[in-house]
């Protein structure tokens, strides 16, 4: 066999290789897709968490997740974190010290990671796209406590999919007006100022420093949802 025929030959072995792993990396995106929504489906709408997995009992961001967690468990609101630590352990553990259901959708990654003990209901995901499906899906409202670039994916991905009429104009409240009012200032004096978007695309943003002002928030969805 001569050297051409060879290289031929070789890289239809590389092509088909690589062809076999993307079919096997598809079966296992759906195959989450399916367990998530098999798993979800019997959950009542839900309020999701998002926030720093760096935060520890006493920081301000970890205290507020708890008690707000807490206080809409107590009125049967379902609440779902990406199931770490930090504000999502906060969230978890106020579920259920509020006797609600408390939901944690954990990704496999290398650090900061670990399922925190306070979840009822674990799904585990290697897939980040898959996990925020999950997020937005079974979700009426989203509480954004601090955090850094996974919380900012995560609120900005609801903010898109509000936007694009994708889901539903559920409200977003950002918790800590001294942590986000810099980002929404700039949202403001940048992207609306410069028509990147149109002023009803905030219409769904709300910061705040009062828990009452997210209960009352929530309740309200709640009641027009029929909730």
């Amino acid at each position: 066999m001569d050297a051409e025929s060879t290289i031929s030959k070789n890289s239809r072995y590389l092509i088909d290789e690589f062809n076999l792993q993307v079919a096997w990396r598809l079966f296992k995106i759906l195959a989450e897709f399916v367990d998530g929504f098999d798993a979800l489906a019997p959950v009542p709408l839900a309020v999701t968490f998002f926030g720093s997995a760096r935060s520890v009992e006493g920081d301000i961001e970890y205290d507020t997740a708890r008690e707000l967690a807490r206080k809409l468990a107590s009125d049967n609101c379902s609440i779902v974190t990406g199931g770490g630590p930090g504000v999502m352990e906060a969230a978890n553990r106020g579920a259920q010290e509020g006797n609600g259901l408390s939901i944690g959708l954990n990704i496999e990654i290398p650090f900061e990671q670990q399922p925190n003990p306070y979840i009822d209901k674990l799904i585990s995901f290697r897939y980040f796209f898959v996990r925020k499906v999950m997020f937005i899906k079974y979700s009426f409202a989203f509480v954004i406590l601090p955090g850094g670039f996974g919380t900012m994916d995560e609120l900005f991905e609801a903010l898109t999919l509000i936007q694009t009429h994708k889901i539903k104009p559920f409200p977003v409240f950002m918790v800590g007006k001294d942590y986000w009012s810099g980002l929404v200032e700039w949202v403001k004096d940048h992207m609306l100022g410069e028509g990147k978007i149109s002023p009803e695309d905030l219409d769904t943003l709300h910061i705040v420093d009062s828990h009452e002002d997210v209960i009352k928030g929530i309740k309200r969805i709640r009641r027009e949802l029929g909730v």
